[in-house]
C-alpha cells in the first residue's frame, strides 16, 4: 500500500504544479507522477526536510521543486518546438 500511496501523492503533486505553471507535462498521468518524484526531490535537495509529509514527500518543497522542474522543462520544450 505504501507504493501506491507515493504514486498518488506524486501524480497529485506534478499535476497541481501544472496547474500552478498553466502548462501540463507531457505524458499525462505518468508525465504528472515523475513530475513529482524528480520535484520532489529536486526541492528536497534545494530546499531540505521542511513542511508536512504525506506519503514520504514534505510538501511544500516538493510542490516548489516540481514547479522549479515543469518550468524548465517547458523552457526546453519551447526551444526544441522553435527549431
Amino acid at each position: 500500500m505504501g507504493l501506491i500511496w507515493t504514486l498518488i501523492v506524486g501524480g497529485v503533486l506534478g499535476a497541481i504544479a501544472g496547474a500552478i505553471m498553466g502548462r501540463d507535462i507531457p505524458g499525462g498521468i505518468i508525465g504528472n507522477i515523475i513530475a513529482g518524484f524528480l520535484g520532489s526531490w529536486l526541492g528536497t535537495m534545494i530546499l531540505g526536510e521542511w513542511g508536512p509529509e504525506i506519503g514520504g514527500f514534505f510538501i511544500v518543497p516538493a510542490l516548489i521543486g516540481a514547479v522549479v522542474l515543469i518550468f524548465i522543462v517547458s523552457l526546453i520544450l519551447g526551444r526544441m518546438n522553435k527549431r
